[in-house]
């Protein structure tokens, strides 16, 4: 009776262990991952990709711009951009205003055979040799020429010429040569070589010292340069009529601006619609700008 219990019990044993044994005596296999002979030799022999990093362009300039890449929010990055630019723009603006009542000044003397001063005839030689006017007309002709072209250009539409120019300030061409204009010189170093210049072109884009002198020279250039007569024809008939000078009306005359024609005249006017809240906030500022002349 007890061998037969022991006989049990031995038995009992052996079908626990043969239960657990897979799992609790066997050692794991371990499997060594091998890399074969011609692979190994690829990745032991590949040579290593040298790292170059792309040179930052410095500025060609001192003054210190905001970063508008890092502002994400847009409405903040709109109000921010306008907002530099502004101040440049009333200053031009006003400038033009205090010549302009200057020009209208001895425009009156000469109808009244007044003879102008001989510090007036400096003046007027080189205001005629700035806006490109004939030297060899006679002065009254001259002046009536002046006030053609000396006259300001709305703050909307120099705010958004600005914006799409500079893609709102984040150009190469904004902050490298601080041109928001898209400006272009031709002389070797006279700025910025554009990276998709055709090839045997000699253009590169002007680069300014202090966003004055750019907004300066964007004035001058619409006032003075002949492809922007219709711009300046239109502002003259607006002003002769009595009417303001309405931006979008104006934005027509920018026809000969890009290459890209009546496409860029409809971006421009399309952004004075979309932006008319801040534009209208910018122009309470510039007060010069709504200055009707008596």
């Amino acid at each position: 009776m007890k061998s037969s219990m022991l006989i049990k019990a031995v038995l009992l044993f052996f079908l626990v262990v043969s239960l657990f044994a897979p799992f609790t005596f066997l050692k794991p296999k371990v499997v060594e991952q091998t890399i074969d002979e011609p692979l190994a030799k690829v990745i032991k022999n590949k040579p290593i990709k040298k790292i170059i990093k792309k040179e930052i362009e410095k500025p060609l300039h001192k003054v210190k711009l905001p970063d508008f890449a890092s502002i994400l929010d847009i409405q903040t990055k709109k109000k921010k951009f306008f907002d530099f630019i502004k101040p440049a723009v009333m200053k031009q603006n006003n400038k033009l205003l205090e010549t302009r009542s200057k020009l209208n000044a001895w425009l009156e003397h000469v109808s009244l055979e007044i003879p102008l001063s001989e510090q007036e005839q400096q003046e007027l030689k080189q205001l005629v040799k700035k806006y490109r006017v004939n030297k060899n007309a006679s002065i009254l002709s001259q002046l009536n020429a002046l006030l053609l072209r000396v006259d300001v250009i709305p703050m909307p539409l120099v705010l958004v010429q600005a914006a799409n120019e500079s893609a709102w300030g984040t150009s190469r061409f904004s902050r490298i040569g601080l041109n928001f204009f898209g400006i272009w010189c031709y002389q070797e170093g006279c700025g910025m070589v554009p990276n998709s210049r055709d090839t045997g072109a000699n253009h590169e884009v002007a680069a300014f010292q202090s966003l004055d002198e750019a907004v300066a020279h964007y004035f001058d250039n619409i006032n003075s340069h002949n492809a922007y007569r219709v711009f300046r024809t239109i502002r003259y008939e607006l002003r002769s009529q009595e009417q303001e000078l309405n931006p979008e009306v104006l934005a027509a005359g920018l026809l000969p601006y890009s290459e890209r024609g009546v496409d860029y005249v409809i971006d421009i006017t399309k952004m004075l619609r979309q932006n008319e809240h801040f534009l209208m906030e910018q122009e309470k500022d510039a007060l010069s700008a709504e200055v009707i002349e008596g």
